[in-house]
């Protein structure tokens, strides 16, 4: 995390608490930052809310009108911002349950929703609870108690099925055809190497450390199952994210398809 980014993240927890008070329990930086991989050009900055009290409308757009890029600029790609009740970040439950959340960057488009039940099910409903267990090993706690006091995880059957609805989500991305470089095609890689460490290893690592651990692990055997066999593919997909050449789409497929396989067949 560069000076930028910690100062706009101090910035943010002080309008968070002009906005919405003493009803505030705390703030907690997620994703790269959380991971300790943030990558200036390349990362957003994901930021999660906790509050006591459900949000009504009135503090739900005073919220998104204090924090979006127009009137705090996010030195990053973007923002992405969610906030929870305490008692739905404690739950472990698989659904959504955000109060708002914020999208919003110089290179991001504009998304403030308000309710769940808004949230397209194209763009995937997986990705909050994968977001609040990925909290609770790594959050970053940026105004209240730690994160692992305040985040739980889902059931281990449920963080499967939403590893599942996430490799599947991916894998319906269109891609471009051929054997030429896909640009993207290296985060689908990536993203199907972390959750397969989690699921085998119970641990959140950043994309591409997840990616280093399977590539230097052993070689599995049995068809489908992804390991050391694979470093070529994941040494150039981390070399994508440097500015080398991303891997091709069916290749890329082909990977994602093979890590759904055996998280699909975990139990």
């Amino acid at each position: 995390m560069n000076d930028d980014v910690r100062g706009y993240l101090a910035e943010l927890v002080d309008r968070a608490r002009a906005a919405l008070g003493d009803n505030l329990v705390g703030a907690y930086a997620a994703g790269s930052v959380g991971l300790g991989a943030y990558q200036p050009g390349r990362s957003d900055v994901d930021v999660a809310l906790v509050v006591a009290r459900p949000l009504d409308g009135a503090a739900k757009r005073a919220l998104v009108d204090r924090l979006r890029h127009e009137a705090l600029p996010c030195p990053a790609r973007g923002l992405e911002l969610v906030a929870y009740r305490r008692d739905v970040a404690a739950s472990g439950t698989p659904e959504p349950g955000f109060e708002v959340e914020l999208n919003t960057g110089q290179t991001m488009p504009f998304r403030a929703t308000y309710d769940p039940a808004d949230r397209p099910a194209a763009d995937g409903r997986f990705w909050y609870a994968l977001d609040r267990s990925i909290l609770r090993q790594s959050g970053l706690s940026l105004a209240g108690p730690p994160a692992a006091d305040v985040f739980a995880d889902p059931t281990p059957q449920d963080l499967r099925r939403l590893l599942v609805a996430a490799l599947t989500w991916w894998l319906a991305l269109p891609t471009p055809p051929g054997d030429g470089p896909a640009p993207g095609a290296e985060d689908a890689v990536l993203g199907a190497c972390r959750s397969l460490v989690r699921c085998r290893e119970g641990v959140w690592l950043a994309k591409a450390d997840a990616g280093r651990r399977l590539a230097a692990g052993p070689v599995r055997p049995g068809p489908g199952r992804v390991g050391r066999e694979d470093a070529d593919l994941i040494g150039r997909s981390i070399e994508a994210r440097r500015g080398g050449p991303p891997p091709s789409g069916p290749e890329a497929r082909a990977f994602q398809r093979r890590v759904l396989d055996e998280i699909a067949a975990t139990h």
